[in-house]
């Protein structure tokens, strides 16, 4: 071979290498912008569940429809900012790039709506955006220990908790009952949180609405290769909470009690979050069910003996629905994920509790020196005609 051709083969090279690598490049690149669409796919998803799901969901409150969905809307309307500039001030880490970082403040949304339905009818408009800035900072706090290893006191990637069942339910429900213990007033206590077929239909609407786009709100960050198996276990989950629900109900009130199947037919979607995309079918359908009559047994057993020892009222019965089953989803991972970092999870779920709890309990001291709402669950005191 002549100097002259080795010489052109080696450019030759040189170019088919360069284009190989660009073709590399913009393969990568493609497949980036698809995982993006597909995380925006989900993220709208978590949206409906946000403003269609949990807004209808609180509108069993009879008189009280107009407030609970405009609440909803002010709160959704306040988290998402608030969260995106709390994290680019570096206090809580670094905040995700691109769409994921919408997913992240909708977590945020979805965790302070919970919160609210603790006290839900018993703030003045104003003050549920008061309790979404209040709400916000712990619950980035308790998110960025957890799950990033913030203060070295977990370790990044040891807590098992993909879809929140820890992060997001049960700290939304225990800072909801801690705000609930500091301003429950007598009046509250005294007041009915009545419903009927109205209210009730459409909180079941709501339920509906987040069953159907649960399995987006598990699998909106696992990666695409996860997606159907986490999906198929949140159905499957949901399924066996529902008919647990079901038999639970019945059996416990000697009929279908609307509240029950509006709320504890979701456990399932809860209590799978933290393993939903760890484990077999059989499994999801298991815990699903256990979380399904373990909330029923709340709603119809516990639910009236915890308000009355602790003197609050839960409105929405988030202990029930988000506060047990998340807890049991924290706890199911201990049993069921091979490897977990025993002490890991149990120090996470420990510092969830303290957190949200004593977050909660200075929260409902600093809106009840605000004020108290003259006429608990109503809407007229608000809405004009």
């Amino acid at each position: 071979m002549t100097k002259r051709s080795a010489m052109l083969l080696a450019v030759l090279g040189v170019v088919l290498c360069s284009g190989l690598a660009a073709s590399t490049a913009c393969a990568q690149s493609d497949l980036a912008a698809v995982t993006d669409v597909q995380i925006y796919n989900r993220a709208i998803h978590v949206m409906a569940m946000l403003l269609l799901g949990f807004g209808f969901l609180m509108v069993f409150v009879r008189g009280y429809g107009l407030s609970a969905l405009t609440a909803t809307y002010l709160m959704v309307a306040t988290a998402i900012p608030a969260y995106f500039m709390l994290k680019t001030s570096g206090w809580f880490g670094h905040p995700a790039a691109g769409i994921e970082g919408l997913v992240l403040t909708e977590f945020a949304a979805a965790s302070l709506l919970i919160c609210a339905g603790a006290v839900l009818g018993r703030l003045k408009m104003w003050q549920y955006m008061i309790l979404a800035i209040l709400f916000l900072p712990a619950y980035m706090l308790n998110e960025w220990i957890l799950l990033d290893g913030g203060w070295g006191l977990v370790a990044s990637g040891a807590f098992v908790d993909t879809g929140g069942s820890i992060v997001i339910h049960a700290f939304g429900a225990l800072f909801g009952l801690g705000v609930a213990i500091s301003m429950t007033t007598a009046r509250d206590r005294g007041a009915a949180v009545a419903s009927d077929f109205t209210s009730d239909r459409f909180s079941l609407l709501g339920s509906m609405v987040l069953w159907v786009f649960w399995p987006s709100f598990c699998a909106a960050l696992v990666p695409a290769e996860s997606v159907p198996a986490t999906a198929m276990n949140v159905i499957i989950a949901l399924c066996g909470s529902t008919l647990l629900t079901y038999a639970a109900t019945v059996v416990l009130r000697r009929g279908i009690n609307a509240a029950d199947i509006a709320n504890a037919t979701l456990a399932g979607g809860v209590a799978i979050g933290s393993t939903c995309d760890r484990v077999s079918l059989p499994v999801a359908f298991l815990i699903g069910a256990v979380a399904g009559l373990a909330s029923t047994f709340g709603f119809a057993v516990v639910q009236d003996r915890l308000q009355k020892g602790l003197r609050l009222v839960d409105t929405c019965g988030v202990s029930n629905l988000h506060g047990i089953p998340g807890l049991l989803g924290g706890l199911a991972a201990l049993v069921f994920v091979g490897g977990i970092n025993c002490g890991a999870q149990g120090l996470g779920i420990g510092i969830t509790i303290v957190v949200a709890l004593v977050a909660g309990l200075v929260a409902g001291r600093v809106l009840a020196l605000s004020g108290h709402r003259d006429q608990p669950y109503q809407d007229a005191t608000e809405f004009v005609e």
